[in-house]
């Protein structure tokens, strides 16, 4: 992959997917000495991943040397994928270690709650009831309470509700609310007796002009309790800005298509002071705050040994400052305060390990191993400095394989110790901590309270080098990682995971069953180690018949796939069910797949997730045959119209013309096709006169914001930001008799039964009057939306707007929205036999 340039202050590798060890230049080893020494630390809050503001997190950790963490209070599931297939859990898992990628850019740290992003909310007495608002509250008040920052900021403020997204309310109602209570050791106290309760001294809440009316109103704002801060600050050393870093931290967000250009020059950042303490006609973010090691007992010391380390560090030779690192390392390991204790224990390792260029390295053999399976693991270990510096003892965790030795490790001398290492028949298996259990709508479910908040699983499969440097024993655990040579690009690393013994896939994760015809699905085993044998079966299903009932498989080498074929035939009558494959090998059952995500930009993936194929039999009536898709931002519509009994055709824009069209029963433009296709520009005639001619063209919700043309539909057409997030929300019948309501499906309330996220977005909010509205909804308390489903005669066509989310439905297996797109794609065909 491309390397990224490696920036002064960042604790960064040099190959974001590989998980390359930290190395750090000696400009690097100045900064992170500059932060060991200052003790302030700042929490910024928001909502989703991408709602961080990157400059000030970049200019809190790199300018003023602050302890400065990211608190997003959901992973990004409800959002929607530019860059692949992936969404809800998985999307989430992409967005969570671009987060982490981006910090690794500006040098913050990342935080979660359990809050699960179900998407758009219009206010924050709906978001807080769905997220189960104590407990995402508990999880804000014990991240404050583990972190302890001294400096609060929040993204979003309180009084935004019904200006923007439900859940930026929340994280700013949330979060000061948590400010006032998280010092308070009879709130929470199971956390207090764990973690202790802990104070913040400020909470600010980062405003900019668009929290105002316009650019003029935030000029004229009374700014007499703000903060402003330069963010746009140069850093000569790298000959890059603060906002250079910033917008490399903002592109790692490209599941989201948040490409970032760099900028230079002033950047002023704006904070408004809400609650607390701060000194008056003080512009400093921490002024009236002890920053310095004076305010941990036993810690002056400290600081004045650091000072000096500093003041004569040498550029050109960094394990100069051994000495005096190991000074401080010592006092560090006498504090009486815990908390300090371990956080400046770890930093300074780090430092130490750097200054002498000491490079550890724990390497499994293979990337995937299971339970019970002995592996080989390299160890690697070699010191570039001229420190005296010695392995007392290695231990392997979490079966503590311990090498006793002492083997000295001369100025840039390699030594290397291959080890084996059982996997105990114990072990968890890896994978994200929060998908362990199936989650509910608003909260992900987590029983190891230790866990909860953390970005990811950590590792318990490591390696301590008990390091001797100049007489003081320092441990040092690394990762067992894997690593391989790709043949283009060199050296690349991933996890050493830990895996069920067999994986179970499922080529459909909906089939829909529109007639009596039964469909074969076939289940694939794939052994992750050798000699695997069993017998593979499915969960019985009430009213499905599935045929066979068992198949006996292996023995199978690790590596080896094999698929069986399940016969499955629906019943007579409309029925969901869910198919479970089950493997059982050695009197034992497994029930998982194991799923890899593999993107450039974020370290290699490995779910292991239950298969599931969701069978719907729809009672489901269809007319015409042929249609035409035209690609927008990226749907399944295409897969799920073919699964009714459709061919689709996928339109190239370039070739749009009515002449190719005529051939199409309705063509269908996908999701935000008007936002992201630049041909439809110039498209739009063809496709206009391809409905004046007879067509039947169905268009999908696009963003109010960067349409391509000036002329969306044949008539009158205006696109908002209208939309109905209660999924459940009441559905109207505008024109009961309309044909869309009628033929060749009879269109109920039942249709709108089980729609899952939301009813649509981006709905009409004027229209000519040659169309006409369909249906009418809206979320509560608010006035009805009919612009939902608009149809138009046009010529010898029809042209349909919707903003219904089939896009969101189809994938959920929701038979109501299959009926009622059929019922689209029919428009003009009422007089024709049915298919």
């Amino acid at each position: 992959m491309r390397k990224l340039l490696v920036f002064l202050f960042l604790l960064i590798f040099s190959n974001l997917q590989a998980q390359e060890p930290q190395k750090l230049n000696s400009s690097e080893i100045f900064q992170e000495i500059k932060k060991l020494n200052f003790l302030g630390r700042a929490l910024y809050v928001a909502a989703h991943p991408d709602d961080e503001n990157t400059r000030l997190i970049s200019y809190l950790s790199n300018e003023l040397h602050a302890k400065t963490a990211y608190l997003s209070l959901t992973r990004g599931d409800g959002g929607q994928n530019l860059i692949g297939p992936e969404l809800r859990e998985k999307l989430g898992i992409i967005r969570t270690q671009e987060l982490l990628a981006a910090r690794k850019i500006d040098g913050g740290e990342q935080f979660f709650t359990r809050a699960n992003d179900f998407g758009y909310s219009k206010n924050p007495e709906e978001t807080l009831e769905v997220w189960n608002e104590e407990e995402i509250m508990k999880d804000v008040v014990m991240t404050i309470r583990k972190f302890r920052p001294d400096v609060i900021i929040n993204r979003f403020n309180v009084e935004s509700a019904g200006r923007t997204h439900g859940h930026h309310t929340s994280s700013a109602i949330l979060s000061t609310q948590a400010f006032e209570i998280s010092g308070n050791k009879n709130t929470y106290p199971e956390l207090a007796e764990k973690y202790g309760s802990w104070q913040p001294k400020k909470l600010f809440f980062n405003t900019s002009p668009w929290f105002y009316s316009s650019q003029e109103a935030f000029e004229a704002a009374d700014k007499s309790n703000f903060l402003e801060v330069d963010t746009g600050v140069y850093y000569p050393l790298t000959g890059k800005s603060n906002t250079e870093i910033a917008s490399l931290s903002r592109s790692q967000h490209q599941s989201q298509g948040f490409g970032s250009t760099g900028t230079r020059g002033k950047q002023p950042e704006y904070l408004e002071f809400i609650a607390g303490e701060h000194p008056k006609n003080e512009n400093s973010l921490f002024a009236g705050i002890n920053t310095t090691w004076s305010r941990v007992k036993g810690g002056k010391k400290i600081g004045e040994i650091l000072k000096e380390v500093e003041e004569n560090y040498d550029f050109k030779d960094p394990s100069a400052s051994i000495p005096g690192l190991l000074k401080a390392y010592t006092h560090i390991q006498n504090l009486d305060d815990g908390f300090w204790k371990k956080e400046k224990s770890d930093h300074i390792k780090e430092i130490i390990a750097a200054c002498a260029g000491l490079y550890l390295e724990a390497v499994a053999t293979k990337p995937l191993a299971t339970p019970g399976e002995e592996i080989e693991v390299n160890l690697e270990a070699i010191n570039r400095s001229a420190s005296d510096i010695s392995i007392s003892e290695i231990t392997v965790t979490p079966n503590l394989e311990t090498l006793s030795l002492q083997a000295a490790l001369p100025n840039n001398e390699s030594w290397r110790k291959s080890v084996r290492v059982k996997i105990p028949e114990a072990s968890e298996y890896s994978g994200p901590y929060w998908l362990v259990e199936k989650s509910d709508l608003g909260i992900y479910k987590v029983k190891d309270q230790a866990l909860i908040g953390l970005p990811k699983t950590p590792r318990k499969y490591q390696a301590q080098f008990n390091i001797q440097i100049n007489g003081t024993v320092i441990p040092f655990s690394k990762d067992i990682v894997y690593k391989e040579n790709d043949p283009v690009k060199g050296e690349k690393y991933r996890p050493f995971e830990i895996v069920p013994p067999v994986s179970l896939s499922l080529k459909d994760d909906v089939l829909i069953f529109s007639n009596h015809a039964p469909k074969q699905i076939p289940v694939t085993i794939k052994a992750m180690k050798d000699s695997v044998s069993g017998v593979l079966k499915v969960k019985k299903l009430d009213s499905w018949n599935i045929e066979p009932v068992s198949y006996s498989f292996g023995p199978l080498s690790e590596g080896e796939e094999v698929s069986f074929s399940f016969e499955v035939s629906a019943p007579d009558f409309q029925n969901v069910g869910e198919l479970q494959p089950i493997a059982e090998v050695n009197g034992k059952d497994y029930t998982k797949e194991i799923v890899h995500l593999d993107y450039e930009h974020i370290p290699f993936q490995t779910l292991i997730l239950p298969p599931e194929t969701k069978l719907v039999k729809i009672n489901i009536e269809k007319k015409g045959d042929l249609i035409g898709y035209i690609q927008g931002a990226g749907d399944v519509v295409p897969e799920a119209l073919e699964q009714i009994g459709y061919r689709v055709e996928e339109i190239n824009p370039l070739n749009i013309s009515a002449e190719n069209l005529a051939k199409y029963d309705a063509v269908v433009l996908g999701i935000r096709a008007y936002n992201t296709v630049d041909a439809l520009t110039y498209k739009q005639p063809e496709l206009l006169n391809y409905v004046e001619n007879g067509g039947n063209l169905i268009v999908q919700y696009n963003t109010s914001r960067g349409i391509n043309t000036d002329q969306l539909a044949p008539y009158k057409l205006s696109v908002s930001r209208d939309r109905v997030t209660d999924e459940n929300s009441a559905v109207r019948f505008l024109d009961k008799d309309h044909p869309v309501l009628n033929i060749p499906n009879k269109i109920s309330q039942k249709d709108f039964d089980g729609w899952v996220q939301e009813r649509g977005l981006y709905f009409p909010d004027a229209w000519a009057p040659e169309f006409t509205a369909v249906l009418s909804m809206n979320d509560e308390g608010e006035t009805p939306k009919n612009g939902s489903l608009l149809i138009a005669p046009y010529g010898k066509g029809h042209y349909v707007y919707t903003g219904l989310s089939f896009f969101r439905e189809f994938p959920a297996g929701v038979p109501g929205a299959f009926r009622l797109f059929a019922n689209l794609l029919s428009l003009g065909k009422e007089k024709e036999n049915q298919n």
